[in-house]
């Protein structure tokens, strides 16, 4: 259960948004286009930062660059 101490875990670098343009989720309410997001873990297709919402989210890697 990971995901539950996700939030208490040092960040292990920060990447920033460069697009939120989703094909399937509305991806735009919880990422903001240009804005640096603290990366909590990550995995082969996903990064899991503290989004807009102010909690953890997994969103694709194309959303981000480093």
């Amino acid at each position: 259960m990971i995901h539950q101490t996700w939030q208490q875990k040092e960040t292990i670098r920060t990447v920033e948004c460069v697009h939120t343009d989703a094909k399937k989720y509305m991806v735009d309410r919880a990422l903001t286009k240009g804005k640096t997001y603290e990366l909590k873990n990550e995995t082969e297709e996903f990064y899991f930062v503290v989004d807009n919402t102010g909690k953890i989210g997994g969103y694709y890697k194309d959303y981000f660059k480093n």
